[in-house]
């Protein structure tokens, strides 16, 4: 297992749309044990293939307080949701960044565990929240672009600070 690198934004890359995946192999199993473990160091409650630079339909989600019910994601699709959320989130993508935006409260997910069976989940609350985060990323959308151009260009300019600052 590796610990993997997390993109950060602006990069281009998180803007690039997941493909689906077209078979479920031992690879795709390797990298749900790196996005894991690079999730649970980072330390995150969720992480999306394509902020580690990997763009397939992929995702790892653990919301519970013990960090033992790793929840996988494959080629996830939402097919009903209801009711309104508007929790603050952070990001990997976005370290140092929270911010509200505004979801759907509950979600129901279609979607693939690593052994290729597929399962529906209804979700309520953080974990409803951090899959429509999650699948976002498959979109190329990160948080912070739900927010207006002023605020994006203040976090970001916040964000070109504290890097600079760390060199």
């Amino acid at each position: 297992m590796a610990i993997l690198k997390i993109l950060q934004y602006p990069d281009e890359r998180l803007h690039k749309k997941a493909l689906p995946v077209a078979q479920i192999t031992d690879k795709t199993r390797a990298l749900i044990h790196d996005m894991a473990e690079t999730m649970y160091a980072a330390p995150g409650i969720g992480l999306a293939a394509t902020q580690v630079d990997v763009h397939e339909r992929v995702i790892v989600i653990d919301v519970s307080e013990t960090k033992d019910q790793l929840l996988v994601l494959i080629n996830p699709e939402i097919v009903a949701s209801s009711g309104f959320s508007d929790y603050e989130e952070g990001c990997l993508s976005v370290p140092g960044i929270y911010g509200k935006v505004n979801r759907a409260e509950s979600v129901t997910v279609k979607a693939l565990n690593a052994q290729n069976e597929s399962f529906v989940l209804e979700a309520h609350g953080l974990l409803a929240v951090c899959i429509q985060h999650e699948m976002d990323h498959l979109e190329g959308k990160v948080f912070v672009e739900y927010w207006s151009k002023l605020r994006q260009t203040r976090t970001l300019a916040k964000l070109k600070k504290k890097q600079r600052s760390t060199m």
